[in-house]
């Protein structure tokens, strides 16, 4: 708990002095970590996909993305009977584009969250109507924005061009899209009710670890 709070002191003092250059290391960090969690789940689902028969009962770790499993699968030359000599290695130029991605949208992400909170005010007599506009307006708006700019970014990060970028579209958007609004306006709320203004975006961000690491798991198995 000290030190938490201790960061806490910290993250306030920097914040206060440098606000967007403080959420972009923050959402930067953040970014890498996600991505480092998706890696590791990488690893875990290849071992499993990739053996004999395919995962079994007792891969409990192995996260499938069922669409694209059902679209891209493995042929007999790429299954091994001891998938366990697959660790893939790590990646780090894609961890690296996930904490670029993070550092160039967290300006963005400042100013709407800004804007949010200048045109729906909460307060203690209304705080339930304007959150809840806040959060009509932010998935609405700003998710389907901000997954188009996620996977255009990472395509053409990754060298991909016009092409990559439609056929990311049509394999992996709408699913994304669709697993979005089954998560964030829950968390969206809280977030718009309780967090002071300076705390949003790290709460989104800490909270959006697995979110992201769900994005890197899509946007690589969309990849492969």
């Amino acid at each position: 708990m000290a030190a938490v709070s201790l960061l806490a002191r910290k993250y306030n003092s920097y914040y206060a002095q440098r606000p967007v250059l403080t959420t972009m290391i923050t959402n930067s960090v953040l970014g890498g970590i996600a991505d480092t969690v998706a890696q590791t789940l990488t690893a875990v689902r290849q071992r499993a996909v990739r053996k004999k028969g395919g995962p079994d009962k007792d891969d409990f770790l192995a996260i499938e993305i069922h669409d694209l499993d059902r679209r891209h699968v493995f042929s007999d030359h790429d299954l091994i009977p001891d998938s366990k000599k697959l660790p893939p290695p790590f990646d780090f130029e894609r961890t690296t584009r996930f904490m670029s991605y993070g550092f160039l949208m967290s300006p963005l992400q400042h100013r709407w969250f800004k804007f949010l909170s200048a045109t729906f005010p909460v307060s203690k007599a209304a705080s339930w109507i304007p959150a809840l506009k806040r959060v009509a307006f932010d998935q609405f708006l700003f998710a389907p924005a901000g997954l188009a700019a996620f996977f255009t970014f990472m395509t053409i990060a990754e060298g991909g061009g016009k092409r990559a970028v439609q056929r990311k579209f049509q394999d992996v958007y709408v699913p994304a899209l669709k697993a979005n609004f089954m998560v964030w306006p829950a968390v969206q709320l809280i977030n718009f009710k309780l967090m002071p203004i300076q705390y949003q975006i790290p709460f989104v961000s800490s909270i959006g670890i697995a979110w992201t690491a769900y994005l890197s798991l899509t946007n690589s198995a969309e990849e492969a």
